[in-house]
């Protein structure tokens, strides 16, 4: 069997099981982050939320899966049909295969890539074509604008990301996402991670995953009072569905993103317990915690105080948090040059 796992063939397989592990796990987890969204929203409310299927609800988001493959597919007499089920496609492909570089312990991870980062950016950027397109292909103004919308919020805060992200590679000295965690891990446990030295910016990426994941109080793209459903109106069904798993793993992705780039991503906070993948998923629940309760308590933004943001506030912070962060590397200021992985 050994020697089998070294022949081409054995190597296929693994990675193909790696790659299967990976992502059933992210999307059965999905279906209960979903549940304790729903849960958190409704506990803000002062009402129970989902409490029927299963025990305390808790197979509610299997059954809305099970509604939307068994539904009607319908397509608009207009639509591309073509463009039309490539769009959702898009979405979800490439919300899964975002998770290939990202470590949930010291080794675990499908792809170790040294420029992770950058393969993050690529993925991220592409995501802007599944909404795009479907937003063309439904034939209808409504989506086409929501399209439109969704595209310049995600570029716009697309850009104060990865200048954030900037920062912190140049702290670390490497572009990859395990290295980045390792730089993190010092005697101080919670305060060796990188959110000290970076603070101002862990509140700006924060924010800004929320714009870029179009999740309130962002959600303009698909507000109902604004634009009846947005780019997805028209959808219906398992593509509509692909859509909304596509968007939610991208939530999760931001989560993980902000573990592993300021929280020391499977790091102890505390000095002599031991690191592990149970410190990954606990920090990426937190975070998706804070996303299901900015969803329920802040109002939404109107569209031009959401541009206005991106470009006037957390674009020239963000370029002018990366110079200091170079000036601070450059004259060896503690906590901003760790070039040395580890130290």
């Amino acid at each position: 069997m050994a020697e089998f796992l070294t022949t081409p063939t054995g190597i296929f397989f693994t990675i193909l099981a790696q790659c299967l592990l990976v992502t059933v796990c992210v999307l059965v987890a999905l279906a209960f982050l979903m549940y304790a969204d729903r849960k958190v929203w409704a506990a803000v409310q002062m009402r129970k939320g989902p409490n029927v299927v299963g025990a305390f609800g808790l197979l509610q988001s299997f059954a809305d899966f099970i509604k939307y493959i068994v539904k009607e597919v319908v397509v608009p007499a207009g639509a591309d049909k073509t463009v039309f089920f490539l769009a959702p496609m898009i979405t979800f492909v490439l919300a899964v295969i975002a998770w290939a570089v990202i470590p949930f312990n010291d080794g675990w991870v499908v792809a170790n890539l040294n420029i992770g980062i950058l393969y993050i950016f690529a993925i991220s950027s592409l995501e802007v074509y599944g909404v795009i397109m479907g937003g063309w292909a439904s034939n209808s103004k409504y989506p086409f604008l929501g399209s439109l919308r969704s595209a310049a919020q995600m570029i716009s805060y697309e850009v104060s990301i990865g200048f954030i992200i900037v920062g912190v590679l140049i702290s670390t000295g490497s572009l990859n996402l395990s290295a980045i965690v390792h730089a993190q891990d010092g005697s101080y446990g919670f305060f060796s991670w990188y959110w000290l030295p970076h603070l101002p910016m862990v509140f700006l990426f924060f924010v800004s995953a929320l714009a870029e994941t179009n999740r309130p109080p962002f959600d303009l793209p698909e507000a109902e009072a604004e634009l009846v459903a947005g780019y997805q109106v028209e959808y219906s069904s398992t593509p509509f569905l692909l859509f909304m798993i596509g968007e939610l793993m991208a939530v999760v992705l931001m989560c993980a993103l902000m573990t592993i780039l300021f929280f020391g991503g499977w790091l102890s906070p505390i000095p002599g317990l031991p690191d592990g993948i149970f410190w990954m998923v606990a920090k990426m629940g937190f975070f998706f915690f804070l996303f299901a309760m900015v969803k329920a308590i802040v109002p939404r933004y109107r569209y031009d105080q959401l541009m206005r943001l991106g470009w006037k506030v957390f674009l020239p912070m963000s370029l002018a948090w990366v110079v200091i962060v170079a000036a601070f590397a450059q004259f060896g200021v503690p906590g901003y040059a760790r070039w040395v992985v580890g130290g």
